[in-house]
C-alpha cells in the first residue's frame, strides 16, 4: 500500500479521498502559525493579503473601518475567506507574481497596506520599491518552525510552504521520495534537493490531493 506524508493535518474529507484511493496517511504539523500583537496602521488606498492566517489576525485586531477599503489578495482560498468575512476582494491571483502584473497595470497610482508574515517572501515589497508605489507593511502573524523525525517509511512527502519545506529538511531527508507541493513557490525550495516533483495545477490544498491520488493511480 502507498504510504504518504502530510507536513499539515488534513481535513476529514481530504483523508476519506486518500483512504478511498487506498492510500495511507501519515500527518504531522511542521509548522505553527500565530497571530501577533501589532501597531493599527494607517490605512491606504487598498489592503493586501497573501494568506487566510494574515486575515483572521486582522480580524482580531481594532483596525477600525477595516471593511470599507477594498483588498486585493494572493489565492483562491483567501479570497472566499475575506468575501466570507465581508471584505471587498477587487483582484486575486494564484501567485504574488501574478498579483504584482495587475498592479503594475491598473493601480500604480494607488497606495496599498500590505498585511503579512514574519517569514514572508520580497515580491511584493521589492516590487513596490522598485516602482515607488506608496505602501506600508505591517507583520501581524508569526510563522514557527516545528520538525518531526519521521521514523516511518513513505513513498511520497505533501509541502504546502517553503517554511514547511525547510523545517522538514531539519530532520529528514528525501532520497528518492516524490514531492508533491502546492504550487511553484513551495517548489522552489526543493531546488537542488530533489528532481522528484510534482506541482498541483492550482495551488490549493485539494488539489495536491488530486494531484497524489491521479499519480499513484497510473503506477
Amino acid at each position: 500500500m502507498t504510504r504518504i506524508l502530510s507536513t499539515k493535518k488534513l481535513s476529514k474529507a481530504l483523508k476519506n479521498k486518500l483512504s478511498d484511493a487506498k492510500i495511507e496517511l501519515v500527518e504531522k504539523n511542521f509548522i505553527q502559525t500565530k497571530s501577533i500583537d501589532f501597531e493599527i496602521p494607517q490605512l491606504n488606498d487598498y489592503l493586501i493579503f497573501t494568506s487566510k492566517e494574515a486575515v483572521k489576525s486582522v480580524l482580531k485586531s481594532d483596525i477600525k473601518n477595516v471593511h470599507s477599503i477594498s483588498c486585493l489578495c494572493v489565492g483562491s482560498k483567501t479570497r472566499s475567506f475575506l468575501e466570507k468575512k465581508e471584505f471587498t476582494v477587487i483582484e486575486s491571483a494564484d501567485y504574488a507574481e501574478e498579483l504584482i502584473q495587475i498592479i503594475e497595470s491598473k493601480y500604480k497610482t494607488n497606495s496599498f497596506t500590505f498585511f503579512c508574515g514574519n517569514i514572508r517572501r520580497n515580491t511584493i515589497p521589492a516590487f513596490f520599491q522598485q516602482n515607488k508605489i506608496a505602501y506600508n507593511e505591517i507583520v501581524v502573524y508569526e510563522t514557527k518552525l516545528k520538525p518531526h523525525q519521521i521514523k516511518e517509511t513513505f513513498d511520497g512527502v505533501l509541502f504546502y510552504s517553503p517554511s514547511g519545506v525547510n523545517s522538514f529538511l531539519e530532520k529528514n531527508t528525501l532520497e528518492n521520495k516524490t514531492c508533491f507541493c502546492i504550487g511553484t513557490t513551495t517548489a522552489k525550495a526543493l531546488e537542488n534537493k530533489t528532481k522528484n516533483i510534482v506541482i498541483a495545477s492550482q495551488p490549493t490544498v485539494e488539489n495536491v490531493i488530486n494531484e497524489v491520488i491521479h499519480y499513484y493511480k497510473r503506477l
